[in-house]
């Protein structure tokens, strides 16, 4: 094929000429050193001593700076890292739920009974045994901060999260106000602990409204903070009721922030889904119905709803039929070996390609997974034998 101009139809642009750099310093080489080491220190003259001796200043003080800063950012990273379980402080204004969704998330109490919870008068602390235990603290709204009263150093001083629970069918601009006191006051005095703002009671509200609220309460924060000079403050919102999944969706990403497990529960369970062609894994708590773990693939909220409710069917045949653990099945010789694995199936659409397939890892943790079209119960065989290994790979990771 012919073109109409020829590659060379363009001259050439013109070489620069290269010009010595008066500031460049040069130094000789190990083998011109050999041979010119008596004419250097004739030939050099003070002007060169003096860069030189300037550069090394420069050097010297560039490499002390870098390991300060060095220093500086692994005392950081030291401080960061959380010992002992992790820790939740619940703070709000009166009759704001804060009881509630403790109460509801952590104890198992009904939503319908917590109309007749009593107001909280003194700093509750409870402890969750589960697959970890998880301390809980609710301070009540007439100890604000700056009260004599509280004791900062006990409660904050170990804690992981701080969920603040705003009542948004209340008027909400003073719990905004002391919402933003607090915050500060983390900032100020704990940066490590993490701030998560409830919005919460949005059971019976329209969705334009929840909408408006949510967004509304969120430009507030982030413009009062903003102003006070804490902008960079790190702040999680979630919209919660104790009436439906909500409040334990929120949770399950509350707690995933202070596990230390979780990049090596996600990449297991990554590579899970990848090779048995899942939808979605959930790593459930079967004690307070929160996941401890997903995978990358989006979450939807119809997926989640039906393995929160199969956690509750699991649960109720377990309390009445007894289910044996790993460890009895271990201890007791009579059971086979094919008997000891504990699972589970049910059938999302007439055709089965759907279904949502549940397998105990330990006494805890349940791993419910919902399966397409790609993982048919055909591949049965494949997708026991890789659950097996990822079942075995994370009783590794929280024995370490």
């Amino acid at each position: 094929m012919r073109t109409l101009f020829s590659e060379n139809i363009l001259s050439p642009s013109p070489t620069p000429v290269p010009q010595r750099n008066p500031f460049e310093l040069h130094f000789a080489t190990a083998s011109s050193l050999s041979h010119t080491s008596s004419s250097a220190s004739t030939q050099s003259s003070p002007r060169q001593h003096d860069l030189l001796t300037q550069y090394l200043q420069q050097q010297q003080q560039h490499d002390e700076s870098t390991r300060t800063s060095y220093e500086s950012s692994s005392d950081r990273g030291h401080h960061v890292r959380r010992k002992g379980n992790p820790k939740i402080l619940f703070m709000g204004l009166k009759k704001s739920g804060k009881s509630s969704v403790q109460k509801v998330v952590f104890q198992k109490l009904s939503p319908a009974d917590t109309l007749f919870l009593e107001p909280t008068t003194k700093v509750e602390q409870t402890s969750l045994r589960t697959f970890t235990t998880i301390d809980t603290a609710e301070i009540p709204s007439h100890l604000t901060l700056d009260s004599s009263e509280l004791d900062h150093q006990p409660l904050f001083s170990n804690a992981g999260a701080v969920i603040w629970v705003l009542d948004v069918q209340d008027e909400y601009l003073a719990s905004i106000a002391a919402l933003i006191e607090t915050a500060v006051f983390l900032s100020e005095h704990y940066p490590r602990i993490n701030f998560e703002i409830f919005i919460h009671k949005i059971d019976g509200l329209s969705e334009e409204y929840k909408y408006d609220t949510f967004r509304e309460v969120r430009q507030r924060v982030q413009d009062e903070l903003s102003d006070l000079g804490h902008g960079d403050r790190s702040v999680s919102y979630y919209q919660t009721s104790i009436f439906d999944h909500s409040i334990f969706e929120a949770m399950s990403k509350v707690v995933q922030k202070l596990l230390p497990q979780l990049p090596a529960m996600e990449t297991l369970l990554n590579k899970l889904c990848s090779t048995c062609r899942i939808q979605k894994a959930y790593l459930f708590d079967v004690g307070s119905k929160i996941y401890v773990a997903t995978d990358a693939s989006p979450t939807f909220l119809r997926d989640y709803e039906v393995c929160s409710d199969y956690i509750d069917v699991i649960v109720d045949i377990k309390q009445i039929y007894g289910w044996h653990s790993r460890e009895d099945n271990e201890e007791g010789g009579s059971v086979a070996s094919g008997d000891s694995i504990n699972e589970s199936t049910v059938t999302l659409d007439p055709s089965g390609e759907t279904y949502v397939y549940a397998r105990e890892v330990d006494e805890h943790l349940t791993l419910l997974c919902v399966m397409g079209k790609g993982s048919t119960i055909r591949r049965r065989a494949l997708i026991d034998y890789n659950v097996g290994i990822l079942q075995d790979a994370l009783l590794q990771v929280f024995k370490v």
